[in-house]
């Protein structure tokens, strides 16, 4: 039977010249080219080498989630105040206990009932009667809590991915890892320290009132105590002579006018003092919230604060309508940037914590790179020489299959963006090594059948048709066992996964199909006496 040569032949040559358009880049054949090229075609850059190849830096980060639960439970208690007061209901006291519980303690014990049904609508707030008459203890519905520990793991690794892309790092690798962690992966960066500064920083920006019924020093030394809607922090203060940083304590509004979750911008401008300070754009609601403060309390200062440090405590001189501010501490322009793009990220909802810090040099990079190279063109050779000696024409005619599976292979990465990492290139490798199985395989079965005395085209097909099922069967296991790999494996491994379940996919392709051509052109031609195998 006459098979059709000509569509196989092209399907082939367009898949070739595809993937090995994206691999010219990766060969250093650029010169000159893009010129050559019509602008239609889409842009082929050079394969992304991993962390392991390249060197950078691998880090896993724990979410400290009971820092977003305490968050959200003085959020409640902040509205439980509000609703207490408009109800006219005298507190005694008010605060949260551990993480997630909320103690509350009415002035008059036949209160408490009246307190209970017009905290009602807090729904997430599981409440029961306290030890005493006048207590009433609130705590967080399970449910509840475990919504606000994944949302906060969600939003920490958006704002991580977010902060890295400002960065400018190419090919980041950035996933969550169980229920709390998150594994960042930077390759090629040059700063790991800087990249640590950006990615750790809790960036919470927040709006507070300045209180000035107490003295801050008395507060610090603990001669007074300040009512829950106070608190002291430390106000940072930089010589604009000797840029010597000093810290003072400074009280402040618990409950902020305004956070970091309504700025639109922040840019970094040059100071009168040499400095640079980091200024920030509100969105139209919180400008307006500014705007109707700033006119309410001109004559007061009004503290700028960012994780907790106050960088700056203005005088309000007039209204401020613009929904406009500044940051000020005499940064470096370094600084500067840093902190302007995780304002622009947004702040974590919850700190991280470093659990591992790993940075691999770029010579151990290096190192990997040419070990691997030269691991694989001396195997490549050693092959390809087996099968041509062994195999003889038949051989030859493997090796072109071998040679197309590879431009195929790592073409197809490329296309993909996809970053290759040493596990990677074992995947590569243990492809190649069952695209030769297959080709050894095909050359066996058409040698029995040539000893059995059939012509030379009868025993090709036999050849394959008898070589199909078997093939396509340990290929067929062999992506089953990498799919599950992808689905259930880490970083790594799914790089494992990809590339040999690509492998394998092509493999098929260029064994079945590829060198399949070649034995029905040379039949095609004349009628072939004998073959070189």
């Amino acid at each position: 039977m006459r098979r059709k040569i000509g569509p196989r032949a092209i399907v082939l040559l367009v898949a070739t010249l595809c993937t090995g358009y994206y691999l010219i880049p990766s060969l250093g054949l650029t010169a000159g080219l893009p010129s050559l090229l019509p602008g239609f075609l889409p842009r082929a850059d050079q394969i992304n080498p991993g962390l392991d190849l390249q060197g950078g830096m691998h880090l896993v980060l724990e979410v400290q989630v009971e820092k977003a639960v305490e968050a959200a439970t003085d959020r409640l208690m902040a509205d439980a105040r509000r609703i207490l007061e408009n109800e006219h209901i005298a507190v005694a006291n008010l605060r949260r206990e551990g993480v997630a519980t909320i103690v509350l303690e009415v002035s008059k014990p036949e209160d408490r009932a009246k307190a209970d049904g017009a905290l009602s609508g807090l729904a997430t707030l599981d409440k029961v009667p306290g030890p005493t008459p006048a207590e009433l203890r609130m705590t967080l519905q399970v449910g509840e809590l475990r919504r606000i520990e994944d949302l906060a793991v969600r939003q920490s690794l958006e704002t991580i991915r977010n902060r890295v892309d400002q960065f400018g790092v190419a090919e980041p690798y950035i996933v969550p890892e169980g229920a709390r962690r998150i594994v960042v992966e930077l390759p090629g960066i040059k700063d790991p320290q800087r990249a640590i500064n950006l990615i750790g920083k809790t960036a919470l920006l927040e709006l507070k009132a300045v209180d000035t019924t107490y003295n801050p020093a008395d507060a610090e030394h603990g001669k007074v105590k300040l009512p829950a809607s106070l608190q002291m922090l430390l106000r940072r203060e930089v010589d604009p002579g000797t840029h010597a940083v000093s810290e003072q304590p400074i009280i402040v509004q618990r409950q902020p006018i305004l956070t970091g979750s309504s700025l639109t911008a922040a840019e970094v401008r040059p100071d009168n003092q040499g400095g640079w300070v980091v200024a920030f754009t509100l969105d139209r609601q919180g400008a307006q919230v500014f705007s109707d403060f700033t006119g309410a309390n001109i004559g007061r200062q009004l503290a700028i604060v960012l994780d907790n440090t106050v960088y700056s405590a203005p005088v309000i001189r007039s209204q401020i309508s613009e929904g406009r501010g500044q940051i000020e501490g005499n940064f470096a322009v370094e600084t500067a940037r840093d902190l302007a793009i995780v304002l622009r990220a947004g702040a974590l909802p919850a700190p991280v914590k470093i659990i591992s810090n790993l940075t691999v040099g770029p010579t151990l990079g290096q190192d990997s790179i040419h070990e691997g190279v030269r691991a694989a063109v001396v195997a490549a050779i050693l092959v390809a020489v087996l099968l041509a000696v062994y195999y003889k024409l038949s051989g030859v005619i493997a090796d072109f299959a071998l040679l197309l599976n590879s431009i195929m292979l790592v073409g197809i990465l490329v296309a993909l963006r996809a970053t290759l990492t040493l596990p990677g290139i074992a995947g590569i490798a243990l492809g190649i090594g069952m695209a030769v199985d297959s080709n050894v395989l095909i050359l066996e079965r058409i040698r029995e059948e040539l000893r059995l005395g059939k012509t030379v085209r009868s025993a090709i097909d036999a050849g394959y048709d008898k070589a199909f099922v078997t093939i396509v069967d340990s290929h067929v296991t062999t992506l089953i066992t990498a799919a599950a790999l992808f689905l259930f494996g880490t970083g790594p491994i799914k790089g494992f996964a990809v590339t040999l379940s690509l492998g394998v996919t092509i493999n098929l392709f260029t064994a079945l199909m590829g060198t399949r051509v070649v034995y029905d052109w040379m039949t095609s031609r004349r009628e072939l006496k004998a073959l070189s195998i």
